[in-house]
C-alpha cells in the first residue's frame, strides 16, 4: 500500500550561500495493508522528514514514493490533494482548523469531504469524541478554545473519522493519560484490522511495541560525513 524506493532528500540553506545539506539517501520501505511500521532513530535522523515527504509536504531529490497507485514524487498538486482527501490520513501533534468551527464539524469534515451524509458523519464524530472523553458540552464550541490535551484528542478523532486506507501518525499517544492512550491504541488496532497501512513515530516504547508490527531505524539512511 505504501512503497518508498531509493528516496533521497536534501535541504538548501539559501541564507548560507545556498549550501546543500543531504539528510537522507536511498531510503527504502514497504508497508502492507493491515501493517503498522514504526520509524525510529535519534532526534534529527529524518523520521519527520520522511513522513512529510510521504504526505507531499517536502519534495524529494530522487526515488519514488507510492501510496496506493500514486507516485507522490511526480504527482500533480490536485492529485496529492485528492489522495489526502480519500486515501492518506495524517494525525499530527497539532490541531490546525478554521476558527469558530464547531468541534463536531471539525471531526466530521474528512467524512463530508468524501461524500458521507451529514447525519452519518456527525454520528461517527460523536462516537469518537465520546471515546476520547471530550465532554458533550464542548462539541458545539471551537476546539481552538480547548486545552492542549483536548485539542490533541480532537485531532485524533478527526484523523480516524474517515477510514483511510493509509495513515501517518506523528506521536499519537504523546502527553495522553492512561485511559486516552488506551483508546488511541485501540483505534490503531481497529484501523489495522480493516486493512489500513500505517507508518508512525512513537517515542512511547510500550505503545510502539503494542501498535507496530516492526520498526525501521531511519538513521541507516542518514548520509555519513566523509
Amino acid at each position: 500500500m505504501i512503497s518508498i524506493e531509493n528516496v533521497s532528500k536534501t535541504f538548501t540553506l539559501h541564507n548560507q550561500n545556498s549550501a546543500v545539506i543531504p539528510v537522507m539517501v536511498n531510503a527504502n520501505l514497504r508497508v502492507a495493508a493491515g501493517e503498522c511500521v514504526a520509524l525510529t532513530g535519534a532526534s534529527g535522523a529524518g523520521k519527520s522528514t520522511l513522513m512529510r515527504m510521504i504526505y507531499g509536504n517536502y519534495l524529494t531529490q530522487a526515488g519514488r514514493i507510492i501510496v496506493g497507485e500514486l507516485d507522490i514524487v511526480t504527482a500533480l498538486p490536485r492529485e496529492i490533494l485528492q489522495l489526502r482527501r480519500e486515501t492518506l490520513g495524517y494525525v499530527s501533534q497539532f490541531l490546525r482548523v478554521v476558527p469558530r468551527v464547531a468541534t463536531l464539524d471539525v471531526v466530521s469534515e474528512p467524512m463530508l469531504a468524501v461524500g458521507v451524509a451529514r447525519d452519518t458523519a456527525h454520528e461517527r464524530a460523536r462516537e469518537l469524541l465520546t471515546r476520547l472523553r471530550i465532554p458533550e458540552r464542548l462539541w458545539l464550541l471551537s476546539p481552538l478554545t480547548f486545552s492542549g490535551g483536548e485539542q490533541q484528542r480532537v485531532n485524533i478523532a478527526r484523523g480516524f473519522a474517515h477510514e483511510y486506507p493509509a495513515m501517518l501518525l506523528d506521536e499519537p499517544t504523546a502527553s495522553l493519560d492512561v485511559a486516552n492512550r488506551e483508546t488511541v491504541l485501540s483505534l490503531i488496532e481497529e484501523a489495522k484490522q480493516r486493512g489500513a497501512a500505517i507508518i508512525g513515530i512513537f517515542h512511547d516504547e510500550a505503545a510502539r511495541k503494542r501498535a507496530c508490527d516492526r520498526q525501521i531505524d531511519v538513521s541507516v539512511y542518514t548520509p555519513r560525513a566523509s
